[in-house]
């Protein structure tokens, strides 16, 4: 009797994690990124929400906090590079901006940090690699999608952005 009430827990425990994993894998993807994180139309940022591409991609990105910063309707953002984070001046602040179609991006580097660059995961654009500081890289962002970039020298320290355009 006893052996049996085991025999049912157990497999009652099994059934429990098999059904978990089961819907683990019926989730959907509503960012709109397709999860890959490279270039698509329709950022998926609706209601404010933060693509899961951009998510997962700056999870050891020390000075993320998991939100966008919303820079809509300005016709020009600036990006700090080598701010403080990941252990040093290895970040780009803020580390995710939202932005309209057709706004540019200059990234400004501190001074701070050594050499850093810019380069996008799809191979869109890259800057020269430099400690210069005030030296700047600027990138025109015409169509909808979203945008990961590190920092070649430091990208293993978390030294990463992305740029989500609506």
């Amino acid at each position: 009797m006893a052996r049996d009430i085991r025999r049912r827990r157990l497999l009652g425990g099994i059934g429990a994690v098999v059904t978990t994993g089961l819907f683990a894998g019926c989730t959907t993807d509503t960012s709109g990124d397709g999860g890959d994180g490279g270039t698509e139309d329709g950022g998926g940022t609706a209601g404010g929400t933060v693509p899961s591409a951009v998510s997962e991609y700056l999870s050891d990105t020390s000075n993320f906090d998991g939100q966008l910063a919303d820079h809509t309707g300005e016709d020009e953002v600036t990006v700090a590079v080598g701010a403080e984070g990941n252990g040093g001046n290895f970040a780009f602040e803020p580390a995710a901006i939202r932005i309209d179609s057709g706004t540019t991006v200059v990234w400004e580097w501190t001074g701070e940090g050594q050499s850093h660059n810019v380069v996008h995961e799809e191979g869109d654009f890259e800057s020269e690699t430099t400690a210069e500081e005030s030296f700047t890289f600027e990138h025109d962002f015409g169509e909808s999608g979203t945008y990961r970039y590190y920092c070649l020298p430091h990208k293993t320290m978390g030294m990463k952005g992305a740029v989500v355009v609506e």
